[in-house]
């Protein structure tokens, strides 16, 4: 006889089908899902159960009223058809493969939808996030930390989003390592569109997808900072690379101290509001970090020898205007004032420190960039 896979939901199918309408529910999170299955042993019998039993766990009739509506029941059975095609996969929290570390969460999603490779969520991942509207720096040093930090043995977990977050998952794939990238919308409706590209090459190199939302959720504003503790609950530490202070990153960031994780945070100009994020974080407790080695010190033996090692920017740089640079962004009349060279000879340095890739000039200001 063979032996069911281990991603396969260990319930009947008309309990897996009654769970799946149960999570369609609206103002059904995660406490009240559990709340009704331990008050009535199963999805099927909650289903069953009289509006007034649910009233009395305190359940509002939102809640209650559309449970048995036909919406809901072809929304399920969608979900079932969705679930039969390869790499498709549902994790229960009950389950014996859903990730052991967000299982420690009080509100660990009830379902966790996973396109791609389920198994690399019981991996050793270290999450990377960081503002959606990075300067080109802060890209490069998410990817590559990244990159490193998946040579050594991490799968890179972030949200998918602009700037920082595809930055992250860009450079794990770089480095052929893996990576997954937690969505606050449903796995159907992917956001942003432009990275649907970057979705579908996650999968391809053994990554995944994962969303606690049904699968047409679309993107809706409150459903970003819930993703944030699953990405932060996946992962043993969450690295923060650029971020204001108001950025949700921050979030994601206190969300993994309160869960017992370490945080990371990478240092920068003080003339760059997308460092302050980061300076803040550190002022509360957050680990400074200028190389690899700042974040594998509290991760030893977790990882894999590491084959590729990131030093702290001024740690490799002989040229003079680099090191200016990198201490802070400057105009070239500043980087003229600074290096007391002739503008011409400032100019001239730019040109090939630009043709390099070492530089990059940002609204008027020359800023330094990491290979």
């Amino acid at each position: 006889m063979s032996t069911p896979s281990p991603f396969f939901p260990a319930v009947s199918p008309a309990e897996l089908e009654a769970r799946l309408r149960l999570h369609l529910l609206p103002e059904l999170g995660p406490r009240r899902f559990r709340k009704l299955l331990s008050a009535f042993d199963s999805a099927s019998a909650a289903l069953s159960a009289p509006a007034s039993a649910w009233r009395a766990l305190g359940l509002p009739a939102a809640c209650s009223e559309p449970r048995r509506s036909a919406e809901i029941r072809e929304r399920a059975r969608a979900t079932l058809q969705w679930l039969e095609a390869p790499g498709q996969h549902v994790l229960m929290w009950d389950d014996p493969a859903y990730p052991a570390l967000l299982a420690e969460l009080a509100d660990a999603p009830p379902l966790l939808f996973v396109a791609g490779e389920p198994r690399l969520l019981e991996s050793p991942q270290l999450a990377m996030v960081g503002s959606r509207r990075a300067s080109q720096p802060g890209l490069d040093n998410a990817r590559a930390f990244a990159r490193s930090l998946a040579a050594g043995g991490f799968v890179i977990t972030s949200g998918l989003a602009l700037g920082i977050d595809g930055a992250a998952h860009q450079g794990a794939l770089q480095g052929h390592g893996k990576t997954v990238a937690v969505l606050g919308t449903g796995l159907q409706c992917l956001y942003p569109r432009r990275h649907v590209g970057l979705a579908a090459q996650i999968i391809e190199q053994g990554g995944a997808l994962v969303s606690e939302l049904p699968l047409d959720c679309p993107p809706q504003a409150s459903n970003f900072p819930r993703r944030n503790r699953i990405i932060s609950g996946l992962s043993l530490g969450v690295l923060v690379v650029e971020a204001s202070p108001s950025s949700g990153s921050l979030i994601t960031a206190r969300l993994a101290a309160e869960q017992g994780r370490e945080v990371y945070a990478i240092p920068g100009s003080i003339h760059h509001p997308g460092a302050r994020g980061c300076h803040q974080l550190i002022r509360e407790g957050a680990t400074l970090v200028e190389s690899i080695e700042h974040i594998l010190e509290a991760l030893r033996g977790w990882q894999t020898p590491v084959v590729e090692s990131i030093s702290a920017p001024l740690d490799s740089v002989a040229h003079p205007l680099l090191a200016l640079l990198h201490a802070a962004p400057h105009s070239t009349e500043a980087l003229v004032q600074s290096s007391g060279w002739p503008l011409a000879e400032v100019l001239a340095a730019l040109t090939e420190l630009e043709l390099d890739g070492l530089v990059c000039n940002e609204a008027g200001r020359w800023l330094a960039r990491s290979r």
